[in-house]
Parts: structure tokens; sequence; C-alpha cells
């Protein structure tokens, strides 16, 4: 770039080679940039598994593509005939694509249903821009005349700017700022980063890059003020009923919605409760297991952070209860929002009830605790990180938790819409390890029921020893199962009755591939 002025020369004690303050913002631009960049990959990776499920494989594709664009943005830098002009046009568009990367994808699903396309355009779009960067800046330190100039230097502080922006993206980014307005304010970042070397380079620019800044600027300013207002307007046309909360935590998105007495829960935008008919799922899913249980004194809720499973298992009389969710914003939520706490009964408050906010496998691996009863009340397996609590790896890990007599429960999906993965799950259940009787597998009774919410749901019972054949003896007050509830309960119909479905392992999975067949099959 023959017009930018050098900045060779001694330092001025006649040391060495001065540092000048343009070679310093290039370095600090390069850390800054790098971390905007990093954020990008996060939200569309998070954006991606948010709205299109399985994490594993989301991510995967997502950081794939991203690199790729990358590399294909480094081999273009080298048509970019002005590396500084270069450098700060793209940093401007950074600023619109990737700033406007998460309101255009929400706004997109909630009033299309589209997300892929959309998505990957603008990943690949802001990849290849990102790309570009490392090599526009090395460019304009060698012409700057950076004494004793090193690539490695720029890669230095690259590297660095990744490495803080995957550190603060789960602690404080989300958390703090959610996805719609990380996205503005890293296109803020890019910017002002656009925007200063405008103004340190200002006599060897021209007014163009200036005069688009100032639009995009302007544009990202009125989405950063008007931020909360854009999340409203995307999940008022994203859901039925008002939206009462909505959160990112780093582990999910959460949004509670209301119409008139009538409450719903959605995670990463699926419904996990309405409170309709909520109870005909808890019931269900909690009362017969404990009810075969011949002394549930000691309880294990895995998932179920909302309280309603552990609003049910307090109708017994247990000694304790131990309620493990992953999220903590999850449990805190719901032990404290007066209007969720009257929906669980406020059964966090009780004495009984010891919450754990870890993660189910390593806290059942690393527990010395045996239980009575053990009761699985967690997502649907549509990810591999899930599909492992579903794993005969993970059952295995279970029974050797359970008390003599003991009964373990699990939510298992639904026999309609994905019959073939509901029926892996009894199969796993049935090839796991009879930690009691060595060689043999357990007693499994699959069972499903109605919620309306959700269509014909499923359940799959498993104990060591044969249930003794007897009514089962329920608590007062509830508002769905009986006797005879529960013996229609397992009666399967000729289209959700038993087919062969393979076992669910760490090795292979199954259970994802049956999930996802199942659902596409009616919804995609």
């Amino acid at each position: 770039m023959s017009d930018t002025p050098k900045d060779s020369g001694p330092a001025p004690d006649g040391t060495g080679p001065r540092v000048s303050p343009r070679e310093v913002w290039l370095l600090t631009a390069t850390f800054l940039v790098a971390v905007a960049g990093l954020i990008y990959e996060l939200i569309a990776a998070t954006l991606s598994s948010y709205l299109l499920g399985d994490s594993v494989r989301q991510f995967s594709f997502v950081i794939g593509i991203f690199l790729a664009s990358m590399g294909l943005g480094a081999w273009a830098s080298r048509y970019v005939r002005d590396a500084l002009p270069g450098f700060v046009w793209v940093q401007i568009l950074l600023g619109v694509i990737g700033g406007f990367l998460a309101p255009v994808i929400f706004a997109l699903y909630a009033w299309t249903g589209e997300v892929e396309l959309p998505l990957y355009t603008m990943l690949i779009a802001v990849g290849a821009l990102s790309g570009m960067e490392i090599p526009l800046i090395a460019r304009t330190l060698a012409a700057i005349g950076a004494p004793q100039f090193r690539f490695e230097n720029v890669l230095s502080f690259d590297y660095l700017g990744a490495l803080a922006a995957s550190l603060a993206f789960p602690v404080l980014i989300v958390p703090h700022l959610g996805l719609m307005s990380a996205s503005l304010t890293f296109g803020a970042l890019n910017l002002a980063v656009a925007g200063l070397s405008l103004w340190i380079f200002r006599a060897h620019l021209s007014l163009a890059p200036l005069a688009l800044w100032t639009v995009a600027a302007l544009a990202t300013g009125l989405g950063l003020w008007q931020a909360e207002r854009l999340v409203s307007l995307t999940e008022a046309a994203l859901y039925e009923d008002d939206v009462i909360l909505s959160e990112d935590t780093p582990y999910q998105h959460i949004t509670l919605t209301r119409f008139r007495d009538r409450t719903r829960l959605f995670l990463d935008h699926s419904i996990q409760f309405d409170s309709y008919d909520e109870y005909r799922y808890h019931e269900a899913l909690v009362h017969p297991a404990m009810a075969l249980t011949p002394a549930p004194h000691n309880v294990l809720i895995l998932g179920g952070g909302d309280g309603m499973a552990l609003r049910e298992v307090l109708r017994h009389k247990v000694k304790t209860v131990t309620l493990v969710d992953l999220d903590p914003r999850m449990t805190a939520l719901f032990a404290t929002h007066p209007d969720l706490t009257a929906l669980n009964g406020n059964s966090f408050a009780d004495p009984r009830v010891t919450v754990r906010n870890q993660d189910a496998w390593t806290f059942t691996e690393t527990s010395d605790q045996s239980y009575d009863t053990i009761i699985l009340d967690l997502p649907d397996p549509k990810s591999l990180s899930l599909s492992k609590l579903y794993s005969r790896e993970f059952y295995a890990i279970l029974t050797d938790r359970l008390a003599s007599g003991g009964v373990i429960v699990t939510q298992a999906g639904s026999p309609f819409y994905a019959r073939e993965a509901f029926w892996s799950v009894a199969a796993t259940w049935e090839t796991t390890r009879n930690p009691y009787a060595p060689g043999a597998g357990l007693t499994v009774i699959p069972y499903h029921t109605l919620v309306p919410s959700f269509g014909d749901w499923g359940f799959v019972l498993a104990t060591p020893e044969d249930p003794a054949p007897r009514p089962l003896t329920l608590p007062d007050g509830l508002r769905y199962l009986t006797q005879t509830t529960w013996e229609k309960a397992q009666v399967f119909e000729a289209d959700t009755a038993r087919i062969e479905a393979e076992v669910n392992s760490l090795r292979d999975h199954a259970l994802v591939r049956y999930y996802e067949t199942g659902w596409e099959k009616w919804f995609r």
C-alpha cells in the first residue's frame, strides 16, 4: 500500500526499533476482531442448536463451515489491492452482517420458519470476511514499516482474542446480554474498530467507507436501543400467548408464556409443559413408580427443574428427595417466582428436598448414595449429549444406585410420533445388566397416555425384580391417574405397539437417529 506512511526508525532512547501507536492499534484491533469473529461463530452455533436441534451436529456443522469460509476469505484477500481500506471495509461489513445475524435469523424463524439457508448464508459471509482480517492486518503492518514485523505476533493476538471470547461467551455474554443483544454488541465492536481505523488513518482513506460506516453505526445503535423490543416482537410472533419471561442461560433459552390462567414453559423453543394438562404427564411419570416401590423413602429426580415431578413425589411419605438439574437458573426461577411456585406447590421449599445443579451423569457416577425410586424427567434425546442419558451405559450406573426392591422410571417420548425411539428406550432398559441377578436383564413396563400438549406420550418403568401384582396405592387429590387409567396405559394400539428397535449405547446413539426420523416425518 504505497500511500500508507511508514512508522520506522529508532526508539527515542536509542535502545531499539520504535513501536508506533499505529502498530499498537493494529495489534489491538487484531485482538478485538478475533473476539468478535468467534462470538459470531458461537452465536450461529447456539442459534442452530436452539432452532434446529442436535447441538453436537449443529456445532460441528457451524465450526466446519465457518473455518472453511475463513480459509476462502484468507485466499480471497490477495485480490484486495489496498490492505488498509480493505480492512476497514471488512470491519464495516462484519459489523452489519455479524451484528444483525441473530436478529435476522430469529425474525425469519418467527415469521417464515426458515432457518438453515439464511443462517448458513450469513455464516459463510461472516466467516469469509473474518478470514480476510489477519492477512489484511499483516499487510498493513508491513506497509507501515512496523519494525521487525513478525506474522506470528499477529496470530498470537488473534488466538488470545479467540480464547477471551470462548471463555466469556457462556459465563458473561449469554447470561447478561442474550443472543440478540450480543450479536448487535459485537457488531458495534467491529464498527468501533472500523471507526478508530478511519480516524487514525484518516489522511489516507476516502470518504466512501465513512459514509457507509455512519449508516451502519446508526442502524446498529438503533438496534441496540430497541433490542428488547425486537426480542418481544419476535417472540410475540413465535408464541400464541403473551411472553412473560424470556432469558438465555449458559445451557438453554427459557421462555414462559401466559394466556389468562394458562402458563406454558418452552426450553430452546420446545414446549415442556402447559399448566392446563401438565398434571397428566407428571402424575403418569411419578405415581406408578412410587406406588410399585415397597418403601419409597429416598427418591432421586434427574431433570425436572420446574418442580412439577417433585410436587408429585412429595405427595408420598418420603424422607429425602434429591433433584439434579443442570441449569441453576431453572431451579432458582421455579423456586422463587410466585406464579411458578404456585404451579409446583412451592415444592422446592420443602425441607426434605435437596437441589444439586450438576450434570446428571456426573452426579450419578460420583454419588455413593442409594435410592428407592429414581425418576428421569429429562429432555427428549434429540442430541448426542442428551442421548447419553438414555444409553445402556448410563442406565447401568443408575441401577447401581438403586436400593433393593427399587424402581426406575423415565419419560420416553411419543410411541406414536417416534415409535422406534420409544421402543428403543424400552429395549435399552431390558438389556441393562441387573445388579441383583448377574446375567439377567431388568423387568420393564412400557406405558403411555394422552397429554394434549404433546400428544400420545410414553414412559418406561424398570426394576431388577418383578413387581408384585397388586393395585397401585395412590395418594389423594390426583386429577388423572387411577387404577383403571394405569391398566389402560399399558395397552398399546396397533400403530403404537412394540416393534424391533436397536439398543441405545454410547457407541452408536441409535436413539438420536430414531428420534429425528420419527419427528421429522410429522413436523418437517
